[in-house]
């Protein structure tokens, strides 16, 4: 089997709600998707998707995407896409660095595998659970009083794991902790997001004077660097997520004790294979995880359910899902949706959607 046709189309996806970071520093309103099909000698097709979360987040940006695929696509055509491991090394080598750019071929790559084999994607990785993930909804207020609003929207939808963004300032923060936890229902799973926006001494004030409510934080500071040197200072559970990008990372975070919690975002990484290993580096060393989408589809909502899917129950806290946060659908209903605050996984082999092609509009991109 060979690639024998690269296509690529570009979405707008708008938000149903303006969404800020870390106390109003960051706003969006739309992301900006890339949709991939790959076609094969073999009449099989697979689709794969890169949606950044903005372009001022982190170093990635959807027109980079584009970009790098170009770059990419002469390289990878010809090659069989069921050995992802072989396309994985051509991407690298053809293309260092920018592993956002590379996730959406690897995803395409697993989905071609996975309906060549006539599993889903995650039984084909080795094990896929069929016990439904939660879905973490992502709570981006900027005022206590929003928070409380927000965090009830998702409820009604059956949300038991909400992210809640922090770092809006010191007191701002442990006010909005302390209100969050003082309506915490029995079984929820929150975890306090601060998207790198405090500094070290900021982070020790915040997580000293909540100490008493065990509660999560997720990239409390920039670097790993600053996350490490204030690591003995307090007692709270860290996750970490944008300074998880490399296996490198991974094995750092493991190896000195710098985190409780891999955020593991699978467009950062650079896809389902290199997130596997990360995957792995964090079993074995009894990290647990939660794993999303940087944002995009109910395709890139998926592809983060396949990888769920493949960690074990107790390890596996939630996934973070964008499709209720937009207010276009490319897959009309299709794929794995909100079942009560939860994700089940498809049975279908492959990813187990594929978009609509006539919402999607005419490719901006075909290689051949």
């Amino acid at each position: 089997m060979k690639i024998t046709t690269i296509t690529v189309y570009h979405v707008d996806l708008p938000l149903e709600h303006p969404y800020w970071l870390s106390g109003g520093r960051l706003k969006f309103e739309c992301l900006d998707a890339t949709l991939v099909k790959l076609e094969t000698d073999a009449g099989i097709t697979g689709w794969g998707e890169g949606t950044p979360w903005g372009h001022t987040y982190v170093p990635a940006h959807g027109p980079g995407i584009r970009a790098g695929i170009e770059t990419m696509a002469p390289f990878v055509m010809g090659l069989d896409p069921r050995k992802v491991l072989d396309v994985e090394r051509t991407m690298d080598l053809t293309l260092p660095g920018h592993l956002y750019a590379k996730s959406p071929i690897d995803m395409a790559c697993w989905d071609i595998a996975g309906q060549a084999a006539g599993l889903p994607i995650a039984d084909l990785m080795g094990g896929g659970s069929r016990t439904p993930r939660p879905i973490a909804s992502s709570v981006g207020a900027k005022t206590v009083e929003e928070t409380r609003m927000v965090m009830e929207r998702y409820r009604r939808r059956g949300y038991i794991a909400h992210s809640v963004k922090i770092g809006g300032g010191v007191a701002r923060d442990i006010a909005r902790i302390r209100d969050v936890e003082s309506m915490r229902r029995d079984g929820e799973i929150i975890l306090y997001d601060v998207n790198r926006g405090w500094s070290r001494q900021q982070a020790l004030r915040v997580m000293q004077a909540t100490e008493d409510l065990q509660v999560m934080f997720e990239q409390p500071c920039e670097t790993l660097d600053d996350i490490a040197a204030i690591s003995g200072k307090h007692a709270a559970p860290v996750s970490v997520d944008e300074s998880l990008v490399t296996l490198q990372d991974a094995a750092r975070i493991a190896r000195d004790g710098i985190a409780e919690i891999f955020g593991i975002k699978l467009n950062r990484v650079g896809g389902l294979t290199k997130a596997a290993r990360m995957r792995d580096v964090a079993l074995a060393h009894g990290i647990d995880m939660f794993v999303m989408a940087t944002g995009g589809s109910v395709l890139a909502d998926c592809e983060a359910l396949q990888l769920a899917a493949t960690i074990p129950d107790h390890a596996c806290h939630a996934v973070w899902a964008c499709q209720d946060m937009l207010t276009v659908d490319i897959a009309a209903g299709r794929g794995p949706r909100n079942q009560n605050g939860h994700l089940h996984l498809p049975e279908a082999p492959g990813l187990g959607v594929h978009p609509d092609e006539d919402v999607l509009g005419d490719p901006v991109a075909v290689y051949r």
